[in-house]
C-alpha cells in the first residue's frame, strides 16, 4: 500500500489525549510552531474539555476536535482513517494502547506514543509489525524523553566513527526535574508487571529475523566510577537501550559489531546508593495492590510540575563512542525532560513523519530509523543541543 498523499485524508496529525498534562503542553507547541498550512485535530473522549482547549490555542478555531474514546475500538478505527499521523499520550499503554496501534496499522496510518513499557514495544511488534509493514505504516514508540535523546544521541556519536568497525557507545544520563502522575501511574505499572514484561520480551525474540554477519548487544552493565565523566554510573533498567539496540539492528552505520549501555551518572556515592535503595524500594511496594494504590494516591494522573518548577528543570545525556582507534564524546542537553522537552520532542517527531523526506520504512521502527538525520535537524533548530564536546 502506498503512503497516502497530503489530500487523500481530512488530517495531517491527530493528537490524542490532548487534555492530558503532556497532551495539553504538546497542543500548545505545535498551535505556536507548526507550518500553517497543517491540518490537524485533537481528539480524545470528552468534547467539552477538547473545545475548551481549542478556545485557549493560537489559531485554535482552525483545529478540529475529534471524539474517540479506548473503550470504543470504533471510534478509534475512524480517527486513524481520518488522520496521515496519529501521535497519542494515552497511557498506560499496556493498558491502554493497543486498539490504536491495530487501527493505525490496518489503516496505513502513521503512529507516535511516548511509551516507556518495553511489554508494550515488544507486544505491539509481535501483534501489529507484519500488519504495518504490509499497509506502509511507521509504527514508532517511544518519542519523548524515553527515548529520543538516548536513541538519536547513540545514532549521532556513531556518525561520528569510522565506518565497518566495531564500535562501542556508552550514554550517561544526568536529570534535574520532577515528574507527573501520569509518568508514575506508568512506572508503577510496568514494575508491577515484571514477569508479562520478561514473557513479552522472550516471544518477541522468537518472532525476530536473525542477523546475519553483524552482531549488536545492550548489556546491563555493573555499577562502576565512569572516570570519562567524572561520575557513579548505574545501570538504568529503562526502555531506552532496547530502543539502542533496534536502531542498531536495523542500520547497518552501527558497524559489524556494536555495544551500547546506559547509566544514570550520579557526582556522589552517597547519593547513588541512596538511590539504588529508593529503585527497589519502589519496585517491591509495586507488587502489592495496596502500596502501588497508596503511591499513586500521592500523585495523580493529570497532576503535573508547573511552569515555574519546569523552567529551572534540564537534562544531559553525554556518550562516549569508541572505534576504529578513534574515541568521542558527544552530547544531548535541553530543559525540563519529562514535559516541555518530551512535548517538544514529540511534537517535532509527528511534524517529522508528516512533512519530511524520509527513508523508506514500514512497520514497528525507531526514531534513529525512521527519522534520523532530519529529526536531529528538527530538534537542533527547536533549541535541543546534540554536540560533540571532544575527540580523540
Amino acid at each position: 500500500m502506498s503512503r497516502m498523499s497530503r489530500t487523500d485524508r481530512p488530517y495531517d496529525l491527530v493528537l490524542f489525549g490532548a487534555t492530558g498534562f503532556v497532551g495539553a503542553l504538546t497542543a500548545h507547541y505545535l498551535a505556536a510552531h507548526a507550518p500553517r498550512d497543517l491540518r490537524w485535530a485533537v481528539a480524545g473522549r470528552d468534547e467539552h474539555r477538547l473545545e475548551r482547549l481549542r478556545e485557549r490555542l493560537p489559531g485554535g478555531a482552525d483545529v478540529g476536535v475529534l471524539r474517540a474514546d479506548v473503550s470504543e475500538p470504533a471510534t478509534l478505527r475512524a480517527l486513524a482513517g481520518h488522520a496521515r499521523v496519529v501521535a497519542t499520550t494515552v497511557g498506560p499503554y499496556v493498558l491502554h494502547g493497543e486498539e490504536l496501534v491495530a487501527a493505525c496499522a490496518d489503516a496505513g496510518t502513521d503512529y507516535l506514543d511516548l511509551t516507556g513499557e518495553p511489554e508494550f514495544v515488544d507486544l505491539m511488534y509481535i501483534r501489529h509489525d507484519a500488519r504495518a509493514r504490509e499497509t506502509g505504516a511507521r509504527l514508532v514508540h517511544a518519542c519523548g524523553f524515553d527515548s529520543v535523546p538516548h536513541d538519536l544521541g547513540a545514532y549521532f556519536t556513531v556518525r561520528q566513527l569510522p565506518e565497518d568497525v566495531p564500535l562501542t557507545v556508552d550514554g550517561f544520563v544526568t536529570v534535574d526535574a520532577a515528574f507527573s502522575g501520569g509518568t508514575l501511574a506508568s512506572a508503577l505499572n510496568q514494575l508491577a508487571r515484571a514477569r508479562r514484561m520478561l514473557a513479552a520480551s522472550r516471544e518477541r525474540a522468537r518472532h525476530e529475523p536473525r542477523l546475519p554477519g553483524r552482531r549488536v548487544t545492550a548489556p546491563t552493565g555493573a555499577p562502576r566510577f565512569a572516570a570519562e565523566v567524572g561520575a557513579w554510573a548505574l545501570p538504568l533498567p529503562t526502555l531506552d537501550p532496547q530502543i539502542v539496540r533496534r536502531s542498531a539492528r536495523a542500520l547497518e552505520r552501527y558497524g559489524p559489531d556494536f555495544r551500547y549501555r546506559h547509566y544514570a551518572a550520579v557526582k556522589h556515592l552517597p547519593v547513588a546508593v541512596g538511590g539504588v535503595a529508593a529503585v527497589g524500594a519502589v519496585a517491591a511496594a509495586a507488587q502489592l495492590p495496596p502500596a502501588r494504590r497508596w503511591l499513586s494516591d500521592r500523585l495523580r494522573p493529570g497532576d503535573g510540575p508547573d511552569a515555574e518548577k519546569r523552567a529551572k528543570s534540564w537534562f544531559s545525556v553525554r556518550f562516549v563512542g569508541e572505534g576504529g582507534g578513534r574515541r568521542v564524546y558527544t552530547e544531548v542537553a535541553g530543559g525540563d525532560p519529562g514535559y516541555d522537552e518530551t512535548a517538544k520532542m514529540f511534537a517535532e517527531a509527528a511534524l517529522c513523519l508528516a512533512f519530511d523526506d524520509l527513508p523508506p520504512t514500514a512497520g514497528q521502527v525507531t526514531t534513529a530509523q525512521a527519522m534520523g538525520d532530519a529529526l536531529i535537524e528538527r530538534l537542533r533548530s527547536a533549541g535541543i543541543t546534540f554536540r560533540v564536546a571532544a575527540e580523540r
